[in-house]
């Protein structure tokens, strides 16, 4: 008779076998919520900077859209409070708010930056021999500290560019019609207070007889030189940060010279002869007309 030969089974020691059944036999442990906290909270700095660099990411987009523009545009206003109350009464401050974010929330940085360098330069303009124009009679009302209306004759045209680009998704041809609005209102404010400060001999635009400095459609060669080099000068940096091309930047500064003319001939025929017709409306007049200029010159030129 044969015999079936079977495996040998393995011996279980009986100390190992106790030690399974009485971790077996634990209660599970619940952790209390600061154990979770603690324990989550290693993972935080790893978390953070990934956080910190998509909010960073955004930010720099040329076009960061309407949460990350109100965001950003408002810590530059707590921060610098100080800064804008010295250019802007606070009507003025809260009008340019909107103007900031729209602009941020459009163009991004670039496009802010632009409105940066216009509020500071314009407004280190109207201060060149304040108490000279102050004694003449025609220094700009509340010692060149802008008001609502004032930066809303400023911006109107910007305001628009900003929100069309928004609506339709599409920043060109709108990043040309809005830097071409601040190059021809930038040009307006140089070339009035360098002529005012500076100018040998002011000429009525119309009819190019002399008139006295301050005189409303009165331009001079160093008046004009100054805003030729303001409005060449935005088209210049918006170039430089990406906002317009070289035949943007010369549309640009085309646009800017041309309302600028056209913004001096308008004061000299109809400006304090028609009462609705105030500065701010003028104003407005002539960065819409620079804005839709170059946008059309963008446009026929090509991208």
């Amino acid at each position: 008779m044969s015999s079936v030969l079977q495996a040998p089974q393995r011996a279980v020691p009986a100390f190992s076998e106790g030690r399974r059944l009485a971790r077996l036999r634990q209660p599970h442990k619940t952790l209390s919520p600061l154990q979770h906290r603690r324990q989550h909270s290693s993972q935080l700095p790893q978390a953070l900077p990934v956080a910190a660099e998509e909010l960073l990411a955004a930010a720099l987009s040329p076009s960061p859209g309407l949460a990350v523009g109100a965001a950003t545009n408002t810590a530059v206003y707590v921060l610098g409070i100080r800064v804008l109350l010295a250019g802007l009464t606070w009507q003025g401050v809260l009008s340019s708010w909107v103007l900031g974010t729209l602009t941020y929330s459009a163009f991004g940085p670039g496009g802010y930056a632009i409105v940066c360098a216009y509020f500071i330069v314009g407004s280190l303009v109207t201060k060149v021999k304040l108490e000279q124009k102050q004694k003449e009679g025609i220094a700009e009302a509340r010692s060149g500290r802008r008001s609502l209306g004032s930066v809303l004759g400023s911006g109107f045209a910007g305001i628009v560019c900003a929100a069309g680009a928004l609506a339709l998704g599409d920043p060109f041809p709108w990043r040309v019609g809005f830097a071409a609005s601040f190059a021809s209102k930038l040009a307006d404010t140089t070339s009035s207070e360098i002529g005012k400060a500076y100018g040998q001999t002011t000429y009525l635009i119309t009819n190019l007889q002399r008139v006295p400095r301050g005189t409303e459609g009165a331009v001079s060669l160093e008046g004009t030189a100054a805003g030729v080099a303001a409005a060449a000068g935005v088209a210049g940096m918006a170039y430089a940060l990406g906002q317009v091309d070289g035949t943007g930047a010369v549309a640009v500064t085309v646009a800017a010279f041309a309302a600028n003319i056209f913004e001096s001939w308008l004061g000299a025929t109809a400006q304090g002869r028609l009462p609705w017709l105030s500065n701010d409306l003028v104003n407005v007049l002539q960065i819409t007309l620079a804005a839709a200029l170059a946008m059309g010159l963008a446009l026929a030129l090509g991208p």
